[in-house]
């Protein structure tokens, strides 16, 4: 059984975290610098953004998890860190200071940046709040750190989770940072996970690298790839579970528990898209396989005009199957269905292809809530699949067109 608990990355067994202001950010009221330690090495895992131009501390994080072992996590919000000619330099001294003040190796030190880029990142700063940041470090210390990775974030991301493997009970937790540039194949994002769950550093990868697939690879907010996203785990082993080395029923259980946070951050990262009004999730069910039903989902959830229709509360079906007709799926028009649904009721507007009778007022109420899933029925086969998104509101250019200054 899998039940939710607070605690966030601190939930499990050896974790600490802090999160201060340092001065990155010239915003005093901002915290900016963020720390997540585990008392003990740990098997660590990470997947980044396919983005061809990534951030130096992405490149740094790579080589040093390349041994699949991890203590801690530093990282910092308002710059970065990107297309700058220093920046591999500026990265590993971020790590350097976190190794000297905690006593640990610096290549277990998984580093992360975001903001600004293309902007130099000074290290004062983060050399000068080092040991404060340290000294902050506490088992209540989540929710400083994920306010120290937000950037125009308006709300919090954090989730911890109990559950048992064999006689032993396990926890994991997540923070996550994540509002524009946010797109499918690693959207533009940072997710830092904690567990006391002992298991090999391959089986972690393989957890890990699987279930991104199934959602923070199906979240898009503007259909900007970042260079900076990286999803990170580290499991440090205190819950004293049998390790977890292979496939089988306790790799099942984890597996399921980390999908439950990532959907969890992932819904929160859609929520809390720039300038969004309404988290939207389309369904899509009936595709002839799974590969058919992302690409449909992806591409209802990815459509400008979709966006726009669901903050103007209009239920424009058309978009709909106009954006299922140029999603690359062989789809039999002649057999799809679509249906809004929210806390308001549900609304069927298409069967079979073709618009069928609906209450103009209906959709309206159902549209104006704050969650709208998007309902896709293809009629093909048994495969599903969900994305999720927000809508498009005018907000998003105000934020977007001044972000820099």
């Amino acid at each position: 059984m899998i039940q939710m608990i607070s605690g966030g990355v601190c939930a499990a067994k050896g974790f600490k975290a802090a999160g201060i202001h340092c001065g990155v950010r010239k915003n005093r009221t901002k915290k900016d610098l963020a720390l997540i330690v585990s008392d003990v090495p740990a098997s660590a895992a990470a997947v980044y953004t396919t983005n061809l131009v990534k951030g130096a501390p992405l490149t740094v994080t790579r080589r040093h998890i390349a041994d699949g072992m991890a203590q801690a996590v530093l990282c910092n919000s308002g710059n970065a860190n990107t297309c700058n000619a220093d920046g591999i330099e500026i990265a590993e001294l971020m790590s350097a200071l976190a190794s000297k003040a905690l006593s640990i190796r610096a290549e277990d030190v998984i580093v992360a940046s975001t903001g600004v880029i293309g902007q130099p990142l000074d290290i004062a700063p983060i050399a000068t709040g080092i040991d404060y940041l340290v000294a902050s470090l506490s088992e209540n210390g989540s929710g400083d750190a994920c306010e120290a990775i937000m950037t125009t974030d308006t709300k919090k991301k954090e989730i911890a989770l109990e559950f048992s493997l064999g006689c032993k009970t396990c926890h994991l937790g997540g923070i996550a940072k994540g509002s524009g540039m946010i797109h499918p194949n690693m959207a533009t994002m940072l997710v830092f996970l904690t567990t006391d769950v002992a298991i090999s550093p391959t089986m972690l990868q393989k957890a890990l690298q699987g279930d991104i697939q199934k959602t923070f690879n199906m979240l898009s907010v503007d259909g900007d790839t970042s260079t900076n996203d990286m999803v990170s785990i580290l499991a440090n082993g205190q819950a004293g579970n049998t390790e977890i080395t292979a496939e089988g029923a306790d790799f099942d259980v984890f597996m399921q528990a980390l999908n439950t946070v990532n959907i969890f951050l992932c819904r929160g990262i859609a929520g809390d898209g720039e300038g969004a009004t309404k988290l939207l999730e389309c369904a899509v069910t009936g595709a002839k396989n799974e590969a058919a039903a992302k690409a449909v989902a992806k591409s209802v959830i990815c459509s400008s005009l979709v966006k726009a229709a669901m903050f103007g509360e209009d239920a424009n079906w058309g978009r709909i199957l106009c954006a299922i007709g140029y999603s690359g799926v062989e789809v039999d028009v002649d057999k799809v269905g679509v249906s809004f649904r929210s806390r308001a009721g549900n609304v069927k507007l298409c069967r079979n292809g073709v618009g069928v009778p609906f209450s103009e007022e209906l959709a309206s109420q159902v549209l104006r809530e704050s969650e709208i899933e998007i309902l896709v029925s293809l009629g093909d086969g048994d495969a599903c699949a969900t994305a999720w998104g927000c809508d498009l509101s005018y907000e998003y250019v105000k934020i977007n067109g001044d972000y820099r200054t």
